[in-house]
């Protein structure tokens, strides 16, 4: 019987099994291997002088090595796994030296680049040492995927963070999107992974592949890509961010010098996809330019200093407003590319107006493509459903005590300030990160080591946070929307606050709401209502907000929240906009309030912009705009918001007549204004309150003006106070109060005007 007779395999085919086990390259072809660069590449077999080069082809049918000059001979890989790793020998050959791979698949396509697993990856150890440390604040520079040279070729260097991972692959249009056709090495333990591929460019679709501990495979995008596909599409897009030529060098140069707290801030807070609507576009989007020139026009009609803008990091969800995030480091593609977005904030700064964002660090959404489970496991939210689990939202919670997540995040602020410039970022739901308990029962949460309700590594995030971003970037604002009453939320660090620059006052708006939605002839029992805001207003560096929560969710539109008849209804909007502008604080003014949009805001739909065919819309923006005007062109409107010596009551004892009036100073005392305030609609003549000075007290707004749509009842452009103490004050005016109005007064700087100049005439 005969016998098929074998051939005894040579030293070298033997080392080199030895070497590359056949089980190594089932890893590979089963996506199961987290060094592939041991396996994958060339590897230089010193003693016996050899190359040997492997590659993973799957949709291969024959492969080749060449190296990269002109007119260089093909060398034909051999197939030495049947799922499609092939294997090239060079033998006599002490060093590396380049080349290429190429390939034909069964279709007859021929593909040829450099070998991935012939590059090293762009992480260093310094750099892993500040991620595990929690202080590698430039952490997008590192992660994510990056249009980079090695060697003179470029590529894309891919790099992700998932610990819990047992592999991680790069898929994309480049490799069909298949599992492990790319995979990427693990670098170090903190769970680091790397890849550098040739030959892609900028505008490649990706994700990454992520085998958990469990053996299931996630789809997920890039936590940190600088461009997301538009929705419902999720992949993440190779971008650069280097383009585009700024041309706000002036602006950025004069918000290092100047101090914000003490400057004019009246903000147009602005949902961009609601704001005006395009007809002829998919959804109805206007693209980001189309949107600044357009926005920036009318801002500044307004006589806005800031537009604030609802979240414009990219989500999934419209209705969620931009508030459930998913790509933290990628403007939304609804409006347009990065550039556009930079265009969009550069000409703002061209024409003098300020970009607030509203950001999320607070939570974070479910979805399967973003940052939920990451790698099987949650990495970038709490683990323990009572600390990561946001019930009223459904929606997760980040881990603010884990260091990757703090460099996440803390990145992610740096990064819309210094690669898009903004102005401010305004962040959202603070309480909710401050509180275990928040929105929880009893049963679910766990106090915190002291016992107590604090979220004592969410507090220490906070503060991190703002001593980052201040000491950075000067001039530039962080705001905290905080409901409840924590100490120091805009005091500094060093003395035990949260080291915010400014905080949502959000007790001034729901009592000043309170009050003004009442019917006039039940405001005398309420007069504390309006008053007890002043107890703690200097408490807190505050902003005086009427957002957009306030005009959805059955809420009503703010001019609808009014009592009264129409007339009624537009008189005390007019009523409500002078006491926001005259009390101290910065101002922000949701979009369609300040024409008195009479229905509650809809995202889905453009404002009804119709309504300024209509007189008293007009009106109502016209006074809105001579507010603004007001507002930014006296001192001490402005200039003490923050400091007691800037407001003084002049009388809020007359409860009976709901009448108040108040003082607001600059800071050298050379200006004040004086406003009064008649909270019902009977005209109050002859009334009388105490001045600090003599002189003539010109009326230089009036809410009940004509041109306002008002009654017309005013002080024929002003007054003289007259030598009659009132109100513990030397001297005194008398003056006629509209009904349901606020008429401001400023002492006359021209001569002309004084008592004795009048009487020279």
């Amino acid at each position: 019987m005969r016998t098929k007779s074998h051939s005894r395999p040579s030293r070298l085919t033997a080392l080199m099994e030895s070497t590359f086990p056949s089980e190594s390259l089932s890893r590979i072809t089963h996506f199961g291997e987290d060094k592939p660069f041991d396996i994958l590449g060339p590897h230089l077999l010193t003693k016996q002088k050899t190359l040997v080069i492997h590659a993973y082809l799957p949709l291969a049918s024959e492969a080749w090595v060449r190296k990269p000059e002109k007119n260089a001979r093909k060398k034909r890989m051999e197939k030495i796994h049947p799922a499609g790793v092939y294997r090239a020998l060079f033998t006599k050959t002490e060093e590396f030296f380049p080349y290429r791979i190429g390939f034909k698949d069964s279709a007859g396509y021929i593909s040829e680049s450099e070998d991935p697993y012939a590059f090293g990856v762009e992480i260093t150890d310094y750099d892993l040492y500040l991620i595990s440390e929690g202080t590698h604040y430039k952490t997008y520079e590192k992660f994510g995927s990056k249009v980079a040279s090695f060697c003179g070729v470029s590529g894309v260097h891919f790099s992700v963070w998932a610990p819990h991972a047992k592999c991680v692959s790069i898929i994309g249009n480049f490799n069909h999107w298949r599992q492990g056709a790319h995979p990427m090495t693990r670098i170090n333990e903190g769970g680091v992974w790397g890849l550098f591929i040739p030959g892609l460019r900028e505008g490649e679709l990706y994700k990454y592949a992520i085998r958990g501990e469990d053996d299931h495979v996630h789809m997920k995008s890039d936590p940190y890509a600088f461009q997301a596909e538009l929705r419902p599409r999720t992949a993440s897009v190779v971008a650069t961010l280097d383009h585009y030529e700024w041309k706000d060098a002036e602006w950025l140069e004069e918000r290092k010098e100047k101090n914000p707290l003490e400057a004019p801030i009246s903000v147009y807070e602005v949902h961009l996809g609601s704001w005006k609507k395009d007809t002829k576009t998919q959804g109805g989007f206007l693209n980001y330019r189309d949107l600044a020139r357009q926005l920036v026009e009318y801002v500044k009609e307004m006589g806005y200093t800031h537009i604030e803008l609802l979240p414009v990091m990219e989500h999934p969800l419209d209705e969620s407003w931009g508030y459930q995030v998913i790509n933290y480091y990628a403007p939304t593609s609804r409006f347009g590319t990065p550039e556009d977005f930079m265009f969009f904030v550069d000409y703002c700064h061209q024409h003098g107006i300020g970009v607030i964002l509203d950001w999320v660090p607070s939570h974070f959404p479910k979805d399967g493509h973003g940052l939920n489970c990451f790698d099987g496991r949650q990495i970038y939210a709490y683990e323990d459903w009572k600390k990561g689990e946001h019930k009223e939202w459904g929606t997760l919670i980040f881990d603010y005590g884990r260091n990757e997540v703090k460099n996440f995040l803390i990145s992610n602020a740096l990064f819309w300030i210094e690669k898009y410039h903004v102005d401010g970022l305004r962040v959202d739901a603070v309480a909710s990160m401050l509180y275990l308990d928040y929105a929880r029962y009893k049963d679910q949460w766990q106090p915190n080591v002291y016992g107590g309700r604090e979220n004592i590594e969410a507090i220490q995030f906070l503060k991190r946070f703002n001593e980052v971003v201040h000491a950075y970037h000067k001039g530039v604002l962080t705001i905290a929307e905080e409901s409840t009453a924590w100490p120091g939320v805009s005091r500094p660090t060093y003395l035990g606050g949260l080291g915010f620059s400014m905080k949502w006052n959000m007790g001034w708006m729901h009592d000043v709401l309170e009050y003004t939605s009442k019917e006039p002839i039940y405001r005398k029992f309420h007069q504390g209502t309006l008053t007890f805001c002043l107890l703690y207003a200097f408490h807190e560096n505050f902003m005086l907000p009427l957002s957009h929560d306030e005009v959805v969710h059955g809420k009503r539109s703010l001019l609808e929240k009014m009592p009264g008849d129409d007339w009624q209804k537009f008189a005390n909007l007019r009523l409500l906009f002078g006491l926001m502008f005259g009390y101290p604080g910065k101002k922000l003014l949701f979009m369609g309030d300040d024409f008195a949009q009479v229905s509650e805001w809809n995202s889905q739909v453009s404002l009804d912009w119709h309504l300024l065919n209509d007189k008293p819309h007009r009106e109502i923006q016209s006074l809105v705009k001579d507010l603004n005007t007001v507002y930014r062109n006296h001192r001490a409107l402005w200039e003490l918001d923050f400091d007691s010596r800037g407001f003084e009551w002049v009388d809020f004892s007359d409860a009976a007549s709901s009448i108040a009036a108040f003082l607001r100073w600059s800071e050298n005392k050379q200006e004040f204004l004086l406003f009064t305030c008649n909270m019902t609609p009977v005209p109050r003549y002859n009334y009388r309150f105490g001045t600090p000075q003599p002189g003539f007290y010109e009326e230089i707004f009036n809410s009940d003006s004509r041109h306002y749509g008002g009654s017309g009842i005013g002080n024929l452009g002003g007054v003289h106070a007259e030598n009659k103490p009132w109100h513990e004050r030397p001297y005194s005016i008398s003056v006629n109060l509209p009904p349901l109005a606020v008429n401001i007064f400023r002492l006359s700087p021209h001569p002309a005007l004084s008592p004795k100049g009048r009487g020279l005439k």
